[in-house]
């Protein structure tokens, strides 16, 4: 892999490793115990936040996914790369619009139980962790 290319492509993964760490990992739990924050407040920010990271992921994605193929990655960094990029695909077209249609009925004012497609964003969040370290790592080792 090219020198230029692979510098691109491993400081826009580790940039993107540390936004997840950051918002999913730190500021999404800790919203909720603030004083006076409501679940239906919560919700809210959760989902500006959220849509501001998953179109941050999303560029930083791109950059990832062009940098690897116009520097002729080796196999392990672009099969990492398509496992981080489906990962994110999957919470973008899946998951997320679930989640999203969930709020808006805990927004109406319904009372829900707890939600299992928060689990699958959770388990999806720390699989792209791991593919996004691992990913970075490969990229530093070519």
């Amino acid at each position: 892999m090219n020198t230029m290319s692979a510098a691109v492509a491993s400081a826009a993964t580790f940039v993107w490793l540390g936004m997840v760490l950051a918002i999913s990992f730190l500021e999404a739990p800790l919203k909720f115990r603030a004083p006076g924050v409501t679940v239906p407040i919560g919700l809210g920010i959760g989902r500006l936040v959220f849509r501001a990271l998953n179109l941050a992921e999303a560029a930083l994605a791109g950059a990832v996914i062009i940098a690897v193929v116009v520097g002729g990655a080796p196999a392990v960094v672009t099969f990492l790369t398509v496992v981080v990029s489906l990962l994110l695909l999957d919470q973008l077209a899946v998951i997320r619009p679930r989640l999203n249609r969930r709020s808006d009925r805990v927004l109406a004012g319904e009372d829900l139980p707890r939600s299992r497609g928060h689990m699958y964003y959770v388990a999806a969040e720390v699989a792209k962790v791991v593919a996004l370290f691992g990913l970075g790592i490969s990229l530093l080792t070519v």
